[in-house]
């Protein structure tokens, strides 16, 4: 299941309203309307009713948010396991951080030769 799509569905269920939860989200309204919309079409069930005056999940849509949330901290998990640990090898250092010589520049730190 698309991870993305998943933390559009809770954000609509726990805000009860999808202005606000796009705007948690971060994204615009028609976006989580469309996640909503596509999840709803893949498991073939309706999650939210529009139909009252207030936005409300639909019993079905109550027990597919325990199910979503399980699935997003699960990848969450996941996602922490696979990062590497911190610190490593040190890197030696390489001196004092000079340019590379341009030909045809004069050299830095070095004086024109007299005659």
């Amino acid at each position: 299941m698309n991870p993305i799509v998943l933390r559009h569905f809770v954000a609509a269920a726990e805000h009860l309203h999808f202005a606000h939860a796009a705007k948690a989200e971060r994204v615009p309204r028609s976006t989580l309307i469309a996640s909503v919309r596509e999840l709803e079409r893949m498991l073939g069930t309706a999650l939210f009713d529009t139909d009252a005056a207030t936005t409300t999940l639909t019993p079905a849509g109550a027990d597919y948010l325990v199910e979503a949330r399980r699935q997003l901290d699960a990848s969450a998990a996941a996602a922490r396991a696979s990062r590497p640990a911190p610190g490593g090898k040190a890197k030696a250092s390489k001196g004092k951080g000079r340019a590379p010589a341009v030909k045809g520049q004069p050299r830095v730190g070095k004086r024109r030769q007299s005659r």
